[in-house]
């Protein structure tokens, strides 16, 4: 009996230090256990004993947050509803009214209602504010509200809203939304074939493919791949999009962490469709992680040619990780590498300023493409020729988090007719109107300098040295104002593309944006130029 319960306590100890072993911790177990036992007895108490009534839900939500924030900004916890919402967007497909949307704590802001869908057909527009869903006000409701626009198909839904200081109603139908992983393509007139490459969900390489054969049957000996505005997605799917011009075999990106089983490399696994017809891939500030990926492996292997603005620079993988009742942790587990060895990752979370925010790398490393080009790690992808109006500079970002272009665009498509996406161009007189409407909205942004000169007058007061200094400071407010007002004119060529952009989606929706982008765009202007010039596409890639 006594050697029976040695050999059952042995085989426990040597069960528990396999698991202890295996599970990878970065520090020692019995500090993750002592922290838990005091989070959770803390927990406990407060909603024991706390004055008022609490929400355990709501208060552990809170903290999960205020932890994951620690780290960067890809690692989440997902609800089941945030679960659900990922499961959409990676295929494509779900049910609602099918509108891009916007919450903020009074109501819901249409961003965009597609074309055709249960939005568009019962008349809400890009601006409009929606008060109520059914009997529910969205400022009363608690959890996401645009939660309560999706539902079984076929199912009704009254809608209220705001549009322009009215009150309206209107009823719709709820019905399946397809969201297209390649929403556009056409055949140019100098045979060179166009797509867009709007997400990487699970069917983005099966899209582009058929795209990319459609149009080589209608003649295409050209191709311009757009990842302009891609966030990114499914990492499986940004090695299949790579495939579709690259041979099989080839490295495509590598993944690096501390945790040697995430340590992998990834290559094409399939025939490709075309090696040899001549490729340009469009990327801005907005193109991030599988888009670079893509673009940074047609750079690195000389496949292509990159044109636009240096791509946002997210070199992260996440993976989702089941936890209980129903809910995910998704976790960034590695680091991607492109075929030459850079990480494109911009900002460093591992280092932080005397705010809490991460810096950007600046020392960036030189690399090599497969014939001998240099390229930069730390900051996304570099194109290989740049455009001004595919920049977002720090004046551009403001402009679109306080949603100065997006709401002067509404005040546009309620003052102006248009009938033709080809015939719009964004005159000297709207720009000057745009200007005007940012005073008469009051727009203003803050600089990195203007924020550490709050900081140095900060100092000053508490050694008292305020008044000293007050004079030169109010001098170099006025400066950096005066320097400010220049910005609108120095970056006008990216203001007015967005601004281009918008205005013509709220009149004939993204396709007809697409329409104008195939005449007018910049940089598929430059697109063509570089594919109908074979001794200069050929010498950017020399």
């Amino acid at each position: 009996m006594k050697k029976n319960l040695i050999k059952k306590a042995g085989i426990l100890v040597l069960g528990a230090g396999l698991i202890f072993s295996t599970l990878g911790f970065k520090s020692d177990f019995f500090e993750i256990a002592k922290q838990i036992e005091i989070f959770t007895t803390l927990f406990k108490e407060i909603n024991m004993n706390y004055v008022d009534e609490t929400n355990p839900a709501e208060l552990m939500d809170t903290a999960i947050q205020a932890m994951l924030a620690d780290l960067d900004p890809y690692t989440n916890y997902w609800n089941e509803q945030d679960v659900e919402a990922a499961k959409i967007n990676n295929s494509g497909e779900y049910t609602g009214i099918g509108a891009l949307v916007k919450a903020t704590p009074e109501y819901i802001k249409v961003i965009e209602p597609y074309k055709d869908y249960p939005a568009d057909k019962a008349g809400l527009k890009a601006g409009d504010e929606i008060i109520e869903i059914g009997n529910i006000k969205v400022s009363d409701f608690k959890e996401d509200a645009r939660e309560l626009l999706n539902g079984a198909a076929n199912s009704s839904l009254k809608i209220t809203f705001n549009r322009r200081g009215e009150t309206k109603t209107t009823s719709l139908v709820r019905g399946a939304v397809d969201l297209k992983a390649v929403p556009f393509y056409k055949l140019l007139e100098d045979n060179t074939g166009y797509i867009v490459l709007s997400r990487f969900n699970a069917r983005a390489s099966a899209e582009t493919s058929r795209a990319l054969k459609d149009l080589k049957n209608q003649g295409a000996e050209k191709i311009i791949l757009d990842l302009r505005g891609n966030p990114g997605g499914l990492l499986g799917e940004a090695i299949n999009v790579s495939n579709i011009f690259l041979q099989k075999g080839e490295l495509i990106t590598t993944t690096k962490s501390v945790i040697e089983k995430y340590n992998k490399q990834y290559f094409t696994q399939k025939e490709p469709l075309d090696t040899q017809i001549p490729l340009v891939v469009i990327v801005n500030g907005r193109s991030a992680s599988a888009s670079e990926i893509v673009a940074g492996a047609i750079q690195d292997l000389d496949r292509g040619v990159v044109v636009g603005a240096r791509s946002f620079g997210k070199g992260l993988v996440q993976r989702p990780k089941e936890l209980a009742y129903g809910t995910q942790l998704k976790v960034t587990i590695s680091r991607y590498y492109t075929p030459s060895g850079r990480c494109i990752q911009a900002l460093d979370y591992r280092s932080r300023d005397e705010k809490g925010d991460a810096v950007k790398f600046e020392d960036y490393n030189e690399f090599k493409t497969r014939n001998g080009r240099k390229v930069f790690d730390g900051g996304g992808i570099l194109p290989d020729v740049k455009l001004e109006t595919s920049e977002y500079s720090d004046i551009t970002n403001a402009l679109l988090l306080e949603d100065a272009i997006f709401d002067f665009a509404t005040d546009y498509y309620y003052t102006h007719k248009l009938e033709n996406p080809e015939d719009f161009r964004f005159t000297e007189n709207d720009y000057k109107n745009f200007r005007n409407y940012l005073i008469k909205i009051d727009f203003n942004y803050q600089t990195k300098t203007e924020k550490e000169l709050e900081e140095v007058l900060i100092v000053a007061k508490e050694e008292g040295y305020e008044k000293d200094i007050i004079g030169n400071y109010k001098d170099i407010s006025e400066g950096l104002n005066q320097l400010k007002k220049q910005e609108l004119q120095n970056k006008k060529p990216e203001i007015v593309s967005l601004l281009t952009d918008e205005i013509i989606k709220r009149y004939f929706y993204k396709e007809g944006l697409y329409e104008h982008y195939v005449e007018h765009n910049p940089e598929i202007m430059e697109s063509l130029a570089i594919l109908n010039n074979p001794s200069r596409y050929s010498g950017i890639l020399k």
